[in-house]
C-alpha cells in the first residue's frame, strides 16, 4: 500500500511545479535568431477588409468617429475605415503621403510630398500648411503622429531607402522645428504614458530608441538604445503603444506585428499576420482592445504574392490588452 503521506508530499511538489511554470518570467534577450519558447505559438491575425494597397501605412484610430485611418502611399489615397458598416471611404491626393492625423476642427492633417497639408473631409480639398522638405527632391515625408500636446512629429526618408538624408521635425500652428538628422527611414514614434520618453525607430538600423521629452517644448534629448531586433525577425516599421507602456511594431519583411518591452528589451508576444511586409498597427474598437494591422505589396516577388494573395489588405488580432487613445494637431 502507497504511504500517504508520501502521496500528498507528490501531489504539493507536482502542485508547486505546475504554478512555477504558470508564472515562468520571459527570458532576458531577443538577441538571437529566434523567438523565446514561451511565444512560439504566436498570435494569428485575421482578415478585416480585403485591399491590393501597394503601400499600406499610417494606421491610426480616430475614436472621436470610431473609425480606422490609413494610407496608400503609391496609390496617394487616404482611406477611413468603418469596421461597423465594413465600408472603406477613400481621398485621392495629389501626391504620396506619409501619415495622416486628426485636426482638432475634424479635419485631416497630411504629411505630403509638397508638405504639411490640410485635407477638408467635406469638400475633398487640400491647403498647404507649410512646405517642409518639399525643394529637396531624394527625400519625402514619411511616419509621423502627434504628441500629447498636439504637436505633429513627422520624419523623411530617402526615396532610394539606403542614404541617412531624412531628418525628424516638429510642427505646429506656428514654426517647423528640427530635431534629428541622418535618418533614413523616419518611421513609427510613440510616447510612453507619463510623458517622459518618447520612443522613435529609423527602420534600417534594426533599433528602437528611447529619448528623453519635454512636454513642455516637445524637445527631445539623451537618446538610448531600447530595443535592438535582429534581422531574422525583419525591420522594424510601424508603431503603437498599449496602455502598460509596451511597444508594438509592424515587421517589414517579417510577416509579423511583434509586441516589445522597452524597459527590457525582450519580445513579449507575436502576432502572425499572412502579408509579408507588416507596416504599421493602430489599438481601436469601443475598447481599443482590437490591433488593427496595415501592410504592403511592394518589394515582393510572384512567388510571394502567390503565397501570401491577402497582402496589401488591412488585419486585427484582439490581444488581451487595450491601446491609448489617439492625439490631434492642435491648429
Amino acid at each position: 500500500m502507497i504511504n500517504c503521506y508520501t502521496t500528498l508530499s507528490a501531489l504539493i511538489i507536482t502542485g508547486i511545479i505546475l504554478v512555477a511554470l504558470s508564472c515562468k518570467q520571459l527570458p532576458r534577450s531577443t538577441q538571437g535568431d529566434h523567438l523565446p519558447s514561451d511565444i512560439s505559438q504566436p498570435l494569428v491575425a485575421e482578415l478585416t477588409y480585403e485591399y491590393q494597397a501597394m503601400l499600406g501605412e499610417g494606421a491610426l484610430w480616430n475614436h472621436q468617429t470610431q473609425t480606422l485611418w490609413w494610407i496608400d502611399i503609391e496609390g496617394k489615397t487616404f482611406n477611413i475605415f468603418d469596421p461597423k458598416t465594413a465600408v472603406n471611404t477613400q481621398y485621392q491626393t495629389p501626391s504620396r503621403i506619409g501619415t495622416v492625423v486628426p485636426s482638432d476642427d475634424g479635419s485631416a492633417i497630411i504629411a505630403a510630398e509638397e508638405g504639411i497639408m490640410e485635407l477638408n473631409l467635406t469638400s475633398r480639398q487640400t491647403s498647404l500648411i507649410t512646405p517642409v522638405e518639399s525643394d529637396i527632391a531624394d527625400t519625402r515625408l514619411n511616419d509621423g503622429k502627434c504628441d500629447p500636446a498636439g504637436r505633429l512629429f513627422v520624419g523623411s526618408m530617402d526615396r532610394k531607402t539606403s542614404r541617412p538624408l531624412g531628418s525628424l521635425y516638429q510642427i505646429t500652428k506656428s514654426q517647423v522645428t528640427h530635431l534629428l538628422d541622418s535618418i533614413t527611414i523616419s518611421n513609427g514614434i510613440v510616447w510612453k504614458s507619463d510623458h517622459t520618453t518618447m520612443y522613435y525607430i529609423d527602420t534600417p538600423t534594426g533599433k528602437i530608441m528611447a529619448y528623453n521629452y519635454d512636454i513642455n517644448t516637445g524637445q527631445i534629448s539623451d537618446p538610448k538604445v531600447a530595443v535592438t531586433i535582429p534581422k531574422t525577425l525583419g525591420y522594424p516599421d510601424g508603431m503603437a503603444i498599449d496602455q502598460d507602456d509596451n511597444l508594438w511594431v509592424g515587421m517589414w519583411n517579417g510577416n509579423a506585428v511583434i509586441n516589445f518591452d522597452p524597459i527590457t528589451g525582450d519580445i513579449i508576444r507575436k502576432i502572425q499576420v499572412p502579408a509579408h511586409n507588416v507596416t504599421s498597427c493602430a489599438f481601436g474598437g469601443p475598447d481599443l482592445d482590437t490591433l488593427y494591422i496595415t501592410t504592403a505589396r511592394v518589394d515582393m516577388t510572384d512567388d510571394e504574392l502567390a503565397e501570401k494573395p491577402l497582402s496589401g489588405s488591412i488585419f486585427h488580432c484582439v490581444p488581451g490588452v487595450k491601446g491609448v487613445q489617439s492625439n490631434s494637431y492642435i491648429k
